[in-house]
């Protein structure tokens, strides 16, 4: 996990190519998120993380306004959260994480840009069990830090893994920053711990993280994998995309 797979996530939200896909996939969430737990940000934790990260992506207030007042209106319609899995070409797993309002339209989309790159479609828990789910927290690095302490701290609240990430040499406001990779099931539990000792929450996810081999093919066969993932990731009904292809 760590370094590489944060590269990953990183190389990942460029492929989207422009910042309309982040907020329409942060606003899903958020709206998700209301219908859930409610609009009260005090009472509900996937709510105080969404617009958290939000900010770090530079969502207008107004986008996130209007995704949470979205929500609450009655005739604002579901968004189901449905997980798709199937093989892509050369026996790549790949795991396709969506928010939609029409499950007939995105299943026979996703199961349309398998098929077109010689993949296959899977039936629910065929490729799920690969991947391992995560919390996911981004924070903002402090002198007065102590890296070890602070990770004595949260082993006690279900943290997994803690690093410093230096930034990027070559960007002047790319802050210092420290990655924090926690159980799945621990995300309110360390997202309290960090609120509650004034931590500055940059952003908080779920991702997902192959738990086999990672599969290498040659630059042939992986720029073809990669044409499926961007076609993929390119359609509105999707949130995310994870495989088990080295990159």
């Amino acid at each position: 996990m760590g370094r590489a797979f944060e590269f990953r996530k990183e190389r990942k939200f460029k492929r989207w190519g422009h910042m309309a896909k982040t907020f329409t996939k942060i606003g899903k969430e958020i709206t998700i998120a209301v219908k859930q737990g409610g609009s009260d940000v005090t009472g509900n934790p996937r709510l105080r993380a969404l617009i958290t990260t939000a900010r770090a992506e530079n969502m207008p207030k107004d986008n996130i306004e209007r995704a949470i007042k979205k929500a609450t209106d009655k005739d604002q319609s579901d968004y189901k959260e449905i997980v798709y899995e199937g093989y892509g070409p050369h026996g790549i797993a790949i795991l396709v994480e969506t928010a939609t309002d029409n499950s007939n339209r995105t299943v026979a989309n996703i199961r349309s840009y398998f098929n077109k790159f010689g993949g296959a479609l899977g039936t629910s828990g065929s490729v799920e069990f690969m991947f391992d789910r995560k919390s996911v927290f981004k924070i903002e690095d402090r002198d007065d830090i102590d890296l070890e302490e602070l990770e004595l701290e949260l082993i006690d609240y279900g943290v997994e893994e803690i690093f410093r990430d230096g930034g990027n040499e070559d960007e002047e406001d790319d802050p210092k920053v420290i990655m924090i990779y926690g159980e799945f099931t621990a995300m309110n539990k360390i997202q309290q711990y960090l609120e509650s000792n004034n931590f500055e929450i940059m952003s908080a996810s779920f991702e997902r993280f192959p738990n086999t081999d990672i599969k290498k093919l040659s630059p042939e066969n992986q720029a073809s994998v990669e044409k499926l993932l961007e076609l993929i990731e390119e359609d509105e009904d999707v949130q995310n995309v994870y495989h088990n292809m080295e990159m």
